[in-house]
């Protein structure tokens, strides 16, 4: 029963891909020519749908998680540029702000007692960190793993620093026309549709390395195994 429960939280790839990417860039591109659709109409339409899907996840399946809000509050804001047709300038801006404001609050909350980087990585329903907390005490290495959370730190930071270089390149190369008109729309869709191959692979790259470097590091620290740190799912 778990297991079936589980499965109907978890996010399908590509219903997510389909409502988020793929059809809301299509109707930016293609909203006018084959509808009629004004500018602002296809650019409306086309957020509506990663919008009321991102409400459903949150309201009703309960699946939003940090990433998610981000991307939802991300989405307010291009749509929010368009629909009110503020210089074409700000969405670079908009790209490059997201995620260097969440780098530097990444970075920032290292000198806390509340590391950021503890709450993206040491997820409970992939780790057992019950088990690794008792062998730290057990080994006396929880300091040394508080480093290697720091270290973490820097290469998560790295990752959102990367983006937002990588977004504010990809919106100046492709955003040149003023917002309210068609060709911005269809710019936007490239720039959507560009995201994943540009930004988003290089960045989860990034993140994957960073995974595989607190494992790791988890498992010298701690001496349990893989399978023991792993969380597995019945």
């Amino acid at each position: 029963m778990n297991s079936t429960a589980t499965a109907k939280k978890r996010e399908p790839l590509t219903l997510n891909l389909l409502l988020n990417l793929l059809l809301p860039s299509l109707l930016m591109l293609k909203g006018e020519k084959y509808f009629g659709w004004s500018p602002k109409l296809s650019l409306g339409l086309a957020l509506a749908l990663p919008l009321g899907y991102g409400c459903y996840d949150f309201f009703v399946a309960k699946r939003a998680n940090f990433f998610s809000i981000i991307g939802f509050v991300s989405l307010l804001l291009t749509g929010g540029i368009g629909l009110l047709s503020l210089p074409k300038e700000w969405i670079a801006i908009k790209e490059a702000a997201v995620p260097l404001v969440l780098g530097t609050l990444v970075l920032a909350s290292a000198a806390t007692p509340y590391p950021l980087v503890k709450k993206l990585l040491c997820n409970p329903d992939v780790l057992n960190m019950p088990l690794v907390y008792e062998q730290l005490q057990r080994q006396a290495n929880q300091a040394a793993f508080d480093a290697l959370l720091r270290r973490c730190t820097y290469l998560v930071s790295t990752s959102f620093l990367l983006s937002a270089g990588l977004n504010f390149i990809l919106a100046k190369a492709i955003v040149h026309s003023e917002s309210g008109t068609p060709a911005f729309t269809q710019e936007i869709g490239h720039m959507n549709l560009l995201t994943y191959p540009v930004i988003v692979l290089p960045c989860t790259l990034v993140m994957l390395f960073t995974v595989f470097f607190l494992v790791r590091g988890i498992k010298q620290l701690t001496g349990l195994p893989m399978e023991s740190i792993l969380k597995h799912k019945t």
